[in-house]
């Protein structure tokens, strides 16, 4: 039996940021409901970083809820994003990138064709699938 693809579980609408976008931008993101804790960031859908929910927080050091603070103004995503991140291709296996997640260096890793982002698949979106197949 042939290994299922990440391609069978990946997100495939991914909300993304270019590296010259304000962190205000990024915080906004993260304030939406059901969004998860990644954010490839993309020049022309080319993925040259990825910003985590632990990336941003760090950054704005305690600057708070109001979107006036000078660091959202002030800060670039190039400035708090962590570049050339790692990366699969949509073939790659379920199982080979549990493996990554499960190193426990990322909790998402970005799913890319010629560099270009098509998806992104994170540590619950495995444990999902594992779960799913426990009851078949």
């Amino acid at each position: 039996m042939k290994p299922m693809s990440v391609a069978a579980i990946m997100t495939r609408e991914v909300t993304c940021v270019s590296p010259e976008q304000k962190i205000i931008d990024v915080k906004h993101i993260y304030e939406k409901s059901n969004f998860h804790h990644h954010i490839p960031v993309v020049i022309d859908k080319k993925l040259v970083g990825m910003i985590s929910l632990i990336d941003f927080m760090y950054r704005i050091k305690g600057a708070g809820m109001d979107d006036n603070n000078e660091i959202y103004h002030t800060l670039s995503v190039k400035d708090i994003m962590t570049p050339n991140p790692y990366k699969v291709s949509p073939t790659a296996s379920i199982t080979e990138v549990a493996e990554e997640l499960g190193k426990g260096r990322f909790r998402a890793i970005p799913v890319t064709e010629n560099d270009r982002i098509v998806g992104i698949v994170t540590t619950a979106d495995v444990i999902r699938f594992y779960l799913a197949e426990q009851e078949k």
